[in-house]
């Protein structure tokens, strides 16, 4: 059996053609050796002796833990739960293993014996809500010294939970909003940090093993990850790239270890996970934006070096010998021209944005300071930090229109047009549908490397208005798409701390308009993001099946009249025209082809009102999808589609890599904006696309063939299978089952190409 595991796990990584640089447009260069694990690992435990790590899946496909044997690099067990969130620890005598359960709201007891687990029992918390969210949801898990008591941080009941292991007897003290981690200190305290909050609660044991209050230690925004010395607690503040030092006598702030990139924004390192070396010395710390764990000096607090990893490590490890970092997205993305077939179930397939991303666990060896100069070196090479940042010359536009849309892939849409790299084969919408995207990019250009950040629509609206996402959204967006944990909507422990382009241009003292972009709700809504304010358009409809785009249109179009008339169109406008989501196979909605119609028709409608106002001389108009997770693409499943509109652009293919933080960065040099995070700092020029003289020539919006008011018909299989569907916002729906019907429906009974590789936990499933 173990051979024939090696042998299917080799033939996975050998087929597997990983996307570089990846969508965020860095590359990986990962040292050590690897051993590949299932969907989305954030969690890691040593177990007694060293010789295993287990490893707790969070990911979208499954959640559970795996055992890996250190020396041989494998996984030698996978125990699949109904759900898994973040903790994992073991018993101090090395005969039980404890793991979080998320939303199944609690904690799965494993014997531990000869380096294998065992199930138990579970260790029930609360009761999971109707709509199986959970009401506790724990997250890190610790044990007490005397191992009769477990710790647990329960993540949306703002709560630590204390659990007699033998009596089951449960005592729950308030912490505040989303604990996160626990930690059991030497100096006899029980430490708990507030994800959702700025502050680390503070326990004291009573001689029966219960807790008391002591105290809440305000250690930064949004703390995460915890790690104790002797006198020292460590405080992961993953949003603002700094590490809080906390004196454990005083409880007081010593020291802030600052983790940015070279010369970037203080945000977009992610350090997310720490360790400490086993004397002491070194502080490990898991900076899941960077591909790296940096190496503190803990009295100096001098960065030390980095150690170049896999894709957004969460979670690191110290050994006497090695440094052990576990990957939540593993190797990277790939093409995924398969999927569903249709009539046939959906087994969590590969070919979905979120199903490709597999973690790794990586095993280093204590790099001495030569080596770990040469590893930093890596690193910066990876992140393209040692590039010049020039300056960047673009046209002198005063105004920029940015249009963000749903979900589509480049060749979805455009597989067919002739000069660039597309597949025919997988095109959905064809020109009867799309005729003002195609005559748009043969006019403008045709963008056949673009690429968005995003796997889905929770991180891509942030993406593509934020230009970095947080630990929190990262970690938990696979849990919200698999129906294990309820979306935040708009919390603010989902924003990045920078803010948005909105939060740029208002301190920058420039007009702004937002047209249903972070809003929702009927006239007069409530806004999903505070700082918008006064500058929401009140005609213009956030997301909703049931209106089309072209009231949409209407909206925009009547203000920018408006504005012509009175001379004050707005520097910055963000749109979100969303009818290319489509409302798939449900008879109540139209057919996908009239969403895709009524989307292609408005947009082509915008142009043609910019191009005949006066502003068409000195506007710029960036058209993309906030993600390109439910559709297929021969190259890569964050591949969308991309216009820049302007009298500036010229036709032609544009086959060079830029993703949405390019755009991000573009828009910020236009308008003198600034930079949010590290992603827009270290972005790639889109100056050299434009041309050096306009040409005015106004653009004509084309009628599609398609029919836009085509309802979709009753009583299909197509039906059938969108029954249910949560339409009420974006990717509230099984997106992998939304891109079935679609393919359903436009392509008949001709079935999707097959799937190219098999996840690893899928492979450690057949071997057994």
């Amino acid at each position: 059996m173990k051979r024939s595991l090696a042998i299917l796990l080799f033939a996975f990584t050998a087929r597997a053609q990983f996307t570089q640089p990846l969508a965020t447009g860095v590359r990986l260069d990962p040292a050590g050796d690897a051993a590949d694990l299932g969907s989305m690992p954030i969690g890691m435990a040593l177990a007694p002796g060293g010789a295993r790590a287990a490893v707790v899946l969070s990911g979208w496909r499954e959640h559970g833990v795996q055992i890996v044997d250190l020396k041989s690099r494998k996984v030698t067990q996978t125990l699949k739960q109904e759900a898994a969130f973040y903790g994992a620890a073991f018993a101090p005598d090395g005969t039980h293993l404890y793991v979080s359960g998320g939303n199944d709201d609690s904690v799965f007891c494993y014997a531990w014996k000869d380096g294998a687990a065992t199930f138990e029992r579970k260790i029930v918390l609360g009761k999971q809500k109707e709509n199986k969210t959970g009401s506790r949801y724990p997250a890190g898990v610790a044990v007490s010294k005397n191992g009769r008591y477990l710790y647990v941080a329960e993540n949306v009941g703002d709560a630590l939970a204390v659990v007699d292991v033998k009596n089951l007897d449960i005592q729950r003290l308030p912490v505040d909003h989303y604990p996160y981690a626990v930690e059991v200190a030497s100096d006899g305290n029980i430490y708990v940090s507030a994800w959702g909050a700025d502050t680390v609660s503070v326990f004291g044991v009573r001689a029966d093993g219960t807790l008391f209050p002591r105290t809440r230690l305000r250690v930064g925004r949004h703390p995460s990850a915890l790690a104790s010395s002797r006198s020292r607690l460590y405080v992961a503040l993953a949003g603002s790239d700094r590490i809080a030092v906390v004196d454990l006598h005083r409880w007081k702030i010593l020291n802030m270890f600052k983790d940015a990139a070279p010369g970037a924004p203080s945000e977009g390192s992610t350090p997310n996970a720490l360790a400490l070396s086993p004397d002491g010395r070194t502080l490990y710390v898991a900076e899941a934006d960077n591909n790296a764990v940096a190496l503190f000096d803990v009295q100096s607090g001098k960065l030390r070096g980095r150690i170049p990893t896999d894709w957004y490590p969460t979670a690191v490890a110290s050994t006497r010998d090695a440094v052990l970092v576990v990957s939540g997205k593993g190797h990277g993305s790939h093409a995924n021209p398969g999927g569903p077939t249709p009539g046939q179930p959906i087994q969590r397939p590969l070919e979905y944005a979120l199903g490709q991303l597999n973690g790794t666990l990586r095993v280093v060896a204590h790099p001495r300071d030569a080596a770990l100069a040469k590893y930093t070196r890596r690193v910066a090479a990876a992140n393209n930090w040692n590039g010049t940042r020039g300056i960047r010359r673009y046209p002198p536009f005063k105004h920029v229109v940015y249009i963000i849309k749903e979900n589509r892939t480049y060749d979805q849409i455009f597989g067919d047009l002739k000069g660039g790299d597309g597949d025919p084969g997988l095109v959905f919408f064809d020109r009867t549908s799309t005729p003002n995207h195609r005559a748009l990019a043969l006019r403008f250009g045709l963008f056949d490397r673009f690429f968005t950040n995003a796997e889905v629509s929770s991180q891509g609206h942030i993406w593509s208005t934020a230009a970095y996402v947080t630990d929190y959204g990262e970690k938990t967006v696979p849990a919200v798409y698999s129906d294990r944990r309820a979306d935040v909507d708009g919390e603010e422990i989902d924003e990045p701390e920078s803010g948005f382009l909105w939060t740029l241009a208002k301190k920058s003292g420039l007009s702004f308009r937002d047209y249903g972009e972070m809003v929702n709700g009927p006239q007069g809504w409530p806004r999903t993001q505070p700082d918008l304010g006064s500058d929401i358009s009140p005609t213009y409809s956030p997301f909703n099946v049931e209106i089309a785009d072209q009231k949409r249109a209407d909206a925009w179009i009547a203000e920018l009249r408006q504005f012509a008339a009175d001379g004050n169109m707005p520097a910055l406008e963000v749109l979100h025209l969303p009818s290319d989501h489509t409302a798939g196979g449900n008879p109540k909605y139209r057919s996908p082809r009239a969403y895709m119609a009524d989307n292609d028709l408005a947009l082509g409608r915008i142009v043609e009102a910019l191009s005949r106002s006066p502003y068409w001389r000195d506007t710029v108009m960036f058209v993309l999808e906030d993600d390109s997770q439910a559709g297929p693409d021969h190259v890569d499943a964050h591949r969308g589609p991309l216009l820049v509109i302007s009298a500036y652009n010229r036709a032609g293919t544009i086959h060079r890599f830029a993703n949405t933080t390019d755009v991000i960065a573009a828009i910020e040099d236009i308008l003198g904006l600034g930079r949010l995070s590290k992603f827009d700092y270290f972005s790639r020029s889109l100056a050299g696309i434009f041309a050096a003289a306009p040409d005015l020539t106004p653009y004509k919006a084309l009628v599609p063939e398609a029919n836009m008011d085509e309802m979709n018909p009753p009583k299909t299989a197509a039906a059938r299978m969108s029954e249910g569907l949560d339409l009420s916002g974006p990717d509230r729906i099984d997106d992998a089952k939304f891109n079935e019907i679609l393919w359903t429906m436009l392509k008949g009974d001709q079935p999707m190409p097959a799937a190219q590789a098999m996840a690893p936990l899928q492979l450690l499933q057949i071997s057994r």
